[in-house]
């Protein structure tokens, strides 16, 4: 077996090597099929009925929970009765975590209830709950400058804000003390952890998210309170007194589940085993629906692929549409399908995934080699007219891509505009309501342009084992 992997991996770095120097193009005739695929999205159907009975039929979609294999074989149906060529599921195995139940109130100096989540991946607290004294942190890094002696015995609480921003730059920041904050309290010796919830809304409703603990970590319960009650919590702290929180979780680990990701294909009409790669992950948190996070982003491919396939001829190369398993608790859909499809980085041509919600795409980074720069400038030209602006090369990030991405993959980011994305986003205000059918079609317009002149475009677009491990630029 490592003798015929070597010789295939000779293979492609072979045909790889022949390419290099090779300008990629797009013909006339495919652009002018790009212009009329963007036009005829405007009023195509697929996409907003796609999420809208998905979030209706099925509703949210916790990995490992009661309706994940329901939403698989929804989607199974669904890619089928759309006309996709082929329709397939490939095993992804994760940790189950489940949520029975959460309540937080502060116990002192004024009692008050809380609106809390619990955080995906964090434990239980004691049968009743647990209550301490709360050390308050502005953001992680003051957290990370802390000693045992602040935090020993007491409940850890971050209050970074976060703040709007077109890109959601500011996500970061506040993230990381959700991902890495009640690891790191825990090995400070704290009883238990709470956030303000990274959201930029002003409800009286939690954002939930992954926490992360390795192996050898201590762990404790971690919560996100809603922004109006980490106000609350704040303004108390500022009088100087002593406060004391209680928590109540009823979550946890139950072993190990093996759900799968969804692949729907409509096949190349020349070059069928050469391939192009969108998509969306289809689990979600639980509060809501799972509208925006990430049913749309599904959708917009579903349906870009469906307009793609009602051409009357098929695209030289193949599109491939993955609804990915369990984004949300650590990207194991993608780790699995780069484990799975490690062999066929050459293959996947090009790919981008949408995850960002549902508003419209206003920019087009990419990560693809120098010599087919000019397509993807001869893209912008039917996707200007939508109000994509070009973004720099070298920037795009994968998302569920990721794994294929870091090994040599090409891919686009098509960065949707996530101004009150973080309104909603991991809240129980997660619906169908929160999406434009307009906006959204403006995203399948984008993916099917994109798709379908990577399918027709004569050379390639980078793709090969290793072929970006160098290439962040400006």
């Amino acid at each position: 077996m490592k003798s015929l992997l070597l010789v295939t991996g000779l293979a492609i770095c072979c045909t790889v090597s022949a390419r290099e120097g090779e300008l990629t193009r797009i013909s006339p005739e495919a652009l002018a099929g790009a212009a009329k695929l963007r036009d005829e999205a405007a009023a195509d159907p697929v996409a907003y009925a796609f999420v809208a009975d998905l979030t209706t039929q099925i509703g949210p979609r916790l990995a490992g929970g009661d309706n994940d294999q329901r939403a698989r074989d929804w989607v199974v149906a669904r890619f089928k009765a759309l006309g996709f060529d082929k329709v397939w599921t490939e095993p992804v195995t994760y940790p189950k975590w489940v949520r029975r139940g959460e309540h937080a109130s502060i116990v002192a100096p004024y009692p008050q209830s809380l609106a809390v989540l619990a955080l995906g991946g964090s434990p239980a607290t004691p049968r009743g709950g647990l209550s301490g004294q709360v050390v308050a942190f502005k953001d992680f890094p003051a957290l990370k400058a802390a000693t045992a002696e602040n935090v020993k015995g007491k409940i850890v609480y971050i209050g970074y804000r976060m703040h709007a921003a077109r890109d959601g730059h500011d996500y970061g920041p506040a993230t990381t003390g959700r991902t890495a904050g009640p690891a790191l309290a825990a090995r400070l010796g704290a009883k238990a952890f709470v956030l303000r919830s990274a959201g930029t809304d002003d409800n009286r409703l939690a954002h939930t998210g992954i926490t992360q603990f390795s192996a050898n970590d201590a762990k404790i319960p971690a919560a996100a309170l809603s922004n109006p009650d980490a106000d609350l919590l704040e303004r108390m702290l500022a009088e100087g007194k002593p406060v004391t929180l209680k928590l109540d979780l009823d979550c946890g680990i139950e072993g190990q589940y093996t759900g799968a990701n969804v692949i729907g294909q409509i096949n190349g009409s020349e070059h069928p085993d050469e391939l192009v790669a969108i998509g969306g992950h289809l689990d979600s948190w639980d509060p809501g629906t799972g509208a925006i996070d990430d049913g749309a982003g599904v959708a917009i491919a579903a349906g870009a692929a469906h307009l793609i396939s009602t051409l009357p001829q098929r695209p030289k190369r193949s599109i491939r549409v993955i609804a990915f398993a369990n984004e949300e608790a650590g990207m194991f859909g993608d780790r699995a399908y780069g484990a799975a499809h490690q062999n066929e980085v050459a293959r996947h041509v090009l790919g981008a995934e949408s995850d960002f919600g549902a508003a419209p795409i206003w920019r087009m980074s990419s990560q693809v080699k120098p010599e087919a720069l000019g397509a993807i400038d001869q893209m912008m030209q039917v996707l200007a007219p939508l109000g994509v602006e070009r973004g720099g090369n070298g920037s795009a990030e994968g998302g569920d891509f990721g794994s294929m991405s870091a090994a040599g993959m090409a891919v686009l980011g098509l960065t949707q505009d996530g101004t009150r994305y973080f309104d909603w986003h991991h809240t129980a205000n997660d619906t169908l309501d929160k999406i434009d059918a307009k906006e959204l079609n403006q995203n399948v317009a984008v993916y099917a342009v994109f798709a379908y002149l990577a399918a027709q475009a004569d050379g390639d677009f980078g793709s090969a084992p290793g072929a970006f491990s160098h290439a962040k630029e400006e």
